[in-house]
């Protein structure tokens, strides 16, 4: 083996890692920002309010919810 050959594995194996720790940081990143969103729109569902229930008895909503 000569030693252009080796210097070009070893160089090729350090960007691989290289861009293999890029690709990590990105993915933490793009996970923090998902969890961040998917906590904002989970208050922002809880903020609402709740919508009554079907009526249990009667002739009149009990089969269809009228307050929609």
């Amino acid at each position: 083996m000569d030693a252009g050959s080796v210097n070009s594995t070893v160089s090729t194996a350090l960007a691989l890692q290289n861009h293999n720790q890029n690709q990590n940081v990105q993915a933490n990143l793009l996970r923090k920002s998902l969890d961040s969103q998917a906590s904002q729109m989970g208050q922002l569902m809880s903020s609402l309010e709740t919508q009554p229930a079907l009526a249990t008895s009667g002739s009149i909503g009990t089969q269809i919810n009228t307050y929609a």
